[in-house]
């Protein structure tokens, strides 16, 4: 299997990353569609290759350059996820396409906001998709001896910066 493609495109509101996440049978559940456990998943699957420095062999957007874990000496916490769905996702063999950008870079932190949309593929001729959901995620970047934050690099910022734009603003805080 060939890496998926990643697409870079700027939108009035903003640059942002488009990753294709392909949906396994098994992400849905009794009610035949994607349920929150695995939403949460797909977006973590997202964000990992869109952030995380690649593997020898494989293909990354420019935005990829994070490394974590123990031996790297830094971790990356969850400190706060959001959903809001818009409509039930359905199993389909063409990958979400997973928007993403950043709603906010702090000194230790990256607010990553996303829209998952029906594929590409299935757009109507007028480039328009599907949003079933809406999120964000608070990343926070610590230390993974002492668990203290640690500060977003040169190199993170620069590779970020392109892909700031608006944060979301959910239903039921408008």
């Amino acid at each position: 299997m060939t890496d998926p493609v990643v697409i870079a495109e700027t939108t009035p509101l903003g640059r942002r990353l488009h990753i294709p996440i392909p949906l396994r049978w098994g992400d849905l559940d009794a009610f035949n569609h994607v349920n929150n456990t695995a939403m949460l998943k797909l977006l973590e699957e997202a964000r990992v290759r869109a952030f995380w420095l690649p593997d020898p062999g494989e293909t990354a957007p420019d935005t990829a350059v994070l490394s974590s874990g123990i031996s790297a000496g830094v971790l990356t916490l969850i400190a706060r996820q959001e959903i809001e769905y818009l409509a039930p996702v359905p199993y389909q063999r063409h990958p979400l396409d997973v928007q993403m950008w950043f709603g906010r870079l702090g000194g230790s932190s990256i607010e990553v906001c996303y829209e998952v949309c029906s594929p590409r593929e299935t757009a109507a001729p007028d480039g328009t998709q599907t949003i079933y959901a809406r999120a964000t995620t608070v990343v926070v970047k610590v230390d993974a001896r002492s668990g203290a934050p640690l500060r977003l690099s040169a190199e993170e910022r620069a590779a970020w910066e392109p892909y700031v734009g608006p944060p979301l603003v959910y239903a039921h805080r408008r």
